[in-house]
This record gives structure tokens, sequence and C-alpha cells, in this order.
């Protein structure tokens, strides 16, 4: 089977790209940023491509011809988004306009699988989480706005020309690898103390958010088994299960760290739009495809902090190293 990954070397789409070359597929990943050394090799193939670019997406499209179409290319951090609200836009939603408009015009017959996001629901009263699929949808940043437009951008493009979408709104997604959400914010900050490049004071924002957190590799297989048995024009939940403060996330870094630290609040982490509690009901996506978590949260994290671990030891000047106070996305 063909498949094409669009936003292929950003963090779901290196994971996804493997689990599709390991059920054998012909994969073709596309992204404006190179892939890095770990990006599958054995039946995988890559393409500098802004999914913007309409002469560029149809080249590739009519020449690949995929039968699967993983749309995953977006700017994916809301907070970057109040700064940049224009160009995640553009991505986002012209990005996915363009993707459509050139497989009508290639004439290319894929189902296309559009990771959109839990963002799009915005606050949800304690009443009615964990959230449905039936909910309003009532973003907070400009992000939110986007992957709004882009999950019904792809609902219209199946009404209006049948091209069989299937929108999965991902929650909370983390694993090894992951820059700039909370849980990769504080593996980081926790090997950074262990090799002694800040002081023994893991800084954190708000602890008391609480979050459905998926493992990546749980989540690409979800991915996969949507593609193989979701009902195109249909829209799914996908995430975790269980859901975690982050002073939970923080007692099992603690756990699992070589060296003792003291936890600091920083206010300069705090954000001003959060949603207290992000969860999602996920009941309809399993009744379908039979899928559930199988990896718990603390070997998510202990795989995190190994990574991070590894980065420092292979380059502790690496650009990766992001400054606490950068513009995150789930920031801690």
């Amino acid at each position: 089977m063909r498949i094409m990954i669009t936003g292929a070397t950003g963090f779901i789409g290196g994971f996804l790209a493997k689990y599709c070359a390991d059920a054998g597929c012909s994969v073709l990943g596309m992204g404006v940023q190179e892939p890095t050394d770990t990006w599958p090799g054995a039946g995988t193939r890559f393409e500098s491509c802004d999914i913007r670019g309409q002469a560029r997406v149809l080249e590739l499209l009519s020449s690949f011809r995929p039968q699967r179409i993983f749309h995953l290319a977006a700017q994916s951090y809301p907070t970057v988004s109040m700064f940049q609200p224009r160009e995640t836009m553009d991505i986002n939603a012209g990005g996915t306009i363009n993707l459509y408009e050139c497989l009508r015009t290639s004439g290319v017959a894929a189902t296309v699988v559009v990771a959109c996001s839990s963002a799009e629901y915005g606050p949800v009263a304690a009443e009615n989480l964990p959230v449905r699929e039936t909910h309003p949808l009532s973003p907070l940043h400009p992000y939110g706005v986007s992957k709004v437009a882009q999950d019904l951008l792809a609902s219209q493009y199946y009404a209006n020309y049948g091209i069989p979408s299937i929108r999965i709104r991902i929650f909370n997604t983390t694993g090894p690898g992951k820059i700039g959400d909370v849980c990769s914010d504080l593996t980081r900050r926790a090997a950074e103390i262990e090799a002694r490049l800040r002081p023994s004071v893991l800084t954190a924002g708000n602890t008391i958010n609480r979050r459905a957190i998926a493992d990546v590799r749980d989540l690409v297989r979800g991915l996969w088994l949507a593609a193989e048995h979701c009902t195109p024009g249909d829209v799914y939940n996908l995430g975790g299960s269980a859901i975690y403060a982050v002073q939970e996330v923080i007692n099992i870094i603690q756990t699992l760290a070589k060296v003792p630290f003291r936890l600091e609040q920083d206010p300069a982490l705090l954000r001003p739009c959060d949603e207290l509690v992000i969860a999602g009901d996920t009941s309809k996506f399993r009744a379908c495809t039979g899928w559930k978590p199988e990896i718990p949260l603390a070997d998510t994290v202990r795989d995190m902090l190994d990574w991070w671990r590894a980065q420092l030891a292979a380059d502790p000047s690496s650009p990766t190293f992001l400054p606490d106070r950068l513009p995150q996305e789930l920031s801690a």
C-alpha cells in the first residue's frame, strides 16, 4: 500500500512513518524540515514540500498516487499561534484547502486521515467531561480556531466532492522526542539537573491542570486503525484514557530521576489562557476500531528521560535545548 504523510518530520510523523513501513507499506513523507537520523529508511522516502505549495503538492500526488494520506502538516503550538495567528491559519487551514484541491485536480483516489485537535473544544464544564464529539466547538486560541477550520474543511470536501476523509481529534500526546509539551519540558529539566546544567530545582507553572495523556506509539497505532475501520465523513476523539495532573507527572519523574530536586513554581511559565481539564470520550473510536492505549505513563516518562539524557550526552549545546520561556505547547 502507498502511504503519504504530510508533516512527516514532525513528532507524530516520524513514528507513523516507521509504523507504516513496518507494516510493509511504501511511504512518502513530506515536510518543510529535513528528517533527522531517526527517520526510518527501508520502505520510505522523504520529499521537501510546503503543504501550501500547489505545484509541489500536485507533483507529488500525481507521481506517487497514494492510497492513504495522513494529513499531519500544521503549525501545532497554541502559544505560538497567539503571536503568529496569520501564519497558523495559513498553514493549517490554507494548507488543508491546498491538499484537497490538489487531490481534486490530480484525480487521486485516497482516503485522508486528518489530524484534528482537542483544542477545538476549548473550555469544557466538568459535567461534560470527558468531552464527546457532539460537544460545541469553542476554541481558546488561533491554533484551536485553525483546527476547527481544518476539521470542517475535511468534512465539506467529503460532503461536496466525495473525498473519503476521516477526522481524528487528537488529545494530549507525548513520548520520546517530543519538544515543548509539559512532559517534555519537565523531563528535559530533570535531565539537565542530573547533568548539573541547572540547579537542583525543577521549575513548573500550573501543576493542577489535568490532561488525558497518550503515548505517541499508541496514538500512531490508532491512526492506522482509523484508516482501516473508521467511517469516511465522520469524526472521532483519540487520546489516553487516564487523566493526570501535572503534579502526578512530576511525582513520576521524582521516582525516576538519578538525583533529588525540589519543585518551584515559576509564574513566567503560566499560560494566560489554558483549559483546566482536557479529556476526551474515546468510546466511539474504540467501538469502531478495538483500539485501547497500552503504554503506561510511567513507561512513557522513563523513555522521555532516557531520550533527553542521550541528547545531552551527545551535545549539551544542541539547539534542541530550548529556553524555558519560549512559547511552548502546554507549557508546564
